[in-house]
Formats: structure tokens, sequence, C-alpha cells
């Protein structure tokens, strides 16, 4: 059977246990940390796709706008009927830069700056709440809910 020696003692079981549950726990808050950065990689792609597609609609509107304006232009040769290309020009511009320039990275750029330079301005208001805060919210929607439960 064995004697009392070879048997390990409850306190070391313990240890291991702890140390085994210590490591599932940090494998555990990797996998998250992993999982939500590959959904913001793929949030981002979702974006500069959008983005992308209306380039497409926008720049086929302006190629089209342009080419009427031109041709009315032809006709009544009047300068004003050539004034819609002017804003016209600077959307496609906008949105060309933001699907295919550096639009994006200026702006993850900037992010990055005011995350380091100005972290007051990523404050919440009232700081973060509290856990007995949203257990007393918790207790008061339940109160509400059982003194008027026809209101809801």
């Amino acid at each position: 059977m064995g004697s009392f020696f070879s048997h390990p003692t409850g306190m070391e079981v313990v240890k291991k246990n702890q140390e085994y549950i210590s490591e599932m726990n940090k494998i555990k808050m990797e996998r998250w940390i992993q999982m939500h950065y590959q959904m913001k990689e793929r949030e981002t792609a979702m974006q500069i796709s959008r983005a992308r597609e209306l380039f497409y609609w926008l720049a086929s509107f302006y190629v089209v706008s342009t080419v009427g304006l031109m041709g009315r232009f032809r006709t009544t040769k009047r300068p004003g009927t050539l004034a819609p290309i002017v804003p016209l020009s600077f959307v496609v511009a906008y949105y060309a830069d933001l699907a295919y320039g550096t639009k994006i990275h200026r702006i993850q750029a900037e992010a990055e700056m005011i995350m380091h330079n100005e972290p007051e301005l990523l404050e919440w208001p009232s700081g973060l709440p509290t856990v007995s805060e949203i257990d007393s919210a918790r207790l008061d929607i339940d109160d509400k809910i059982r003194l008027h439960p026809h209101q809801l």
C-alpha cells in the first residue's frame, strides 16, 4: 500500500492545485486577449472594406456627374454649371484616402498620441463604476419591478 511518507500531504496538493489553477487562468486570459485582438482586426478590416465600397459608389457617381456637368457646360457656356465638381472632388478625395491611403494609419497614430499625451480625455464621467454601485442599481431595479410590475 505504501507508507505515510510516500503520499503527498494536503498542503502539497493544495499548492499544486493553486499553481495549476493559476496557470489555467493565465492561459485563459491570454486566449481572451488574443480573441479580442482578432475581433478588433476584423472590425478594422470591415471598416476599410466599407470605405472602399463607398468609394466605388462615390467615384462612379463623381465620374457620371462630371461627364454630365461638362456636357451641360458645353451647351450653356456658364461656369457655374461646373461648381458642383469642387465639393464632389473633396468628398471623393476623402474617401479615396480613407479606402486606399494612409488615413487609417493617421487616425491610429492620433489615437495613440491622445492615449499617451492626453489620458485625462479618456476618463469616464464619475470614474469607473464600483461593484457596490452596480449591485445597488440592480437592487433598485428589482425593487421597482416588485413594487410596480405593471409599468414594465
